[in-house]
């Protein structure tokens, strides 16, 4: 880069482009610049995003600064495209910053910061580097002391992700006998299991699709309002988000108050929802910790034929705990329910699995 003075700075703005001398705030010589703190910041934000598990984490850290109890994780992929929703029910956000907390430098934390095994919390800048390496971000809905929930949408042909979303890790304990995260792939499920374990105490995690989340959201969170509150509500929307679900009279309203929320579920799934169909989910340390999670999928039949193949205890519960998460797909569109445990068996070189479900009539 040639050395510039004040008489050739308009020369080198049209020789270089005036996009290139917005990003400079001093050209040091020798090839040296001093970068403007808008271009600075953006390539911050670069490297602190790179993938969608890289969002989970920065979303969950910003929820447990605000003071959240329990953190919902909905997320679903069709095609290219990874969504992700996070509701929790921390100290919200006043609708007049719903755009300003995406900006860089905006924070709640003005006399601290917080330091965790994910580095320092607290900068201003977590929401401003995810809008910067997203589709899109918004804040899909919060009420100031009631919560928030906030809508992401990736790209994953630009934003990359592990290839292998559905597989659960598994626990031990390290020298001091704390619980940690032993074996899995480094997916999503698995940063927020590690998230759970490290504020195992002070907040909960669940994670799944967005009709799994409405389904726990709607069992596990219980509304504030009771008597005359109900009789003279007319408008949700000034109830804290995960309150809203079960206030809900009806399947359209529960798909209304849903999609306002940002997770798109069907009136046909809310139907299913309200008759109990879709199962409420564990927590993530509860189901990394449940003894008998796993215990009823552990058929495993290789006697019958000795010369077939030989799977460990562990795979197949993992196998097994995939293949239960996946049904979820035809459960959804064929209006299904497992009705007992996934089985595997081996004869020779074929390997069967077995699901047990039941329809709607």
């Amino acid at each position: 880069m040639p050395e510039l003075n004040s008489s050739s700075l308009a020369s080198f703005v049209s020789q270089m482009g005036g996009d290139r001398a917005l990003r400079v705030e001093e050209n040091l010589g020798s090839g040296f610049v001093r970068l403007r703190v808008a271009e600075a910041e953006r390539r911050q934000a670069a490297h602190d995003i790179r993938c969608s598990e890289d969002v989970i984490i920065e979303m969950l850290r910003n929820a447990r600064d605000a003071g959240a109890r329990r953190i919902y994780v909905a997320t679903a992929r069709e095609g290219d495209t990874r969504t992700i929703t996070m509701l929790d029910d921390g100290s919200g956000i006043p609708r007049e910053l719903w755009e300003a907390i995406f900006d860089a430098r905006v924070t709640s934390k003005l006399e601290s910061v917080h330091m965790d095994r994910w580095g320092v919390h607290g900068r201003g800048m977590a929401l401003y580097s995810i809008r910067e390496n997203v589709t899109s971000a918004r804040v899909a809905d919060s009420v100031v002391g009631g919560g928030s929930s906030i809508c992401v949408t990736t790209d994953t042909t630009s934003l990359s992700e592990r290839a292998d979303q559905s597989s659960w890790p598994t626990v031990g304990r390290d020298d001091e006998g704390h619980l940690v995260v032993e074996r899995g792939p480094h997916n999503m499920i698995r940063t927020c299991c590690e998230f759970g374990l490290e504020e195992r105490g002070s907040c909960e995690v669940f994670i799944g699709s967005p009709a799994e989340i409405v389904a726990t959201a709607r069992t596990r969170v219980k509304t504030s309002l009771h008597g005359a509150d109900l009789i003279f509500l007319d408008d949700l929307s000034t109830v804290a988000p995960l309150e809203r679900f079960r206030l809900a009279s009806d399947a359209r309203e529960l798909a209304d108050v849903a999609h306002g929320l940002g997770l798109d579920i069907s009136e046909r799934t809310a139907h299913r929802i309200m008759a109990g169909q879709i199962r409420p989910l564990r927590s993530v340390v509860a189901r990394l910790t449940h003894k008998g999670a796993a215990s009823h999928q552990r058929e495993v039949n290789l006697s019958a034929d000795q010369r077939g193949l030989r799977i460990s205890k562990d795979d197949s519960e993992e196998f097994l705990r995939m293949m239960e998460r996946d049904f979820s797909y035809l459960a959804e569109r064929y209006y299904l329910s497992l009705s007992g445990p996934v089985k595997m068996r081996v004869r020779g070189n074929r390997l069967s699995i077995l699901f047990e479900y039941e329809g709607e009539d």
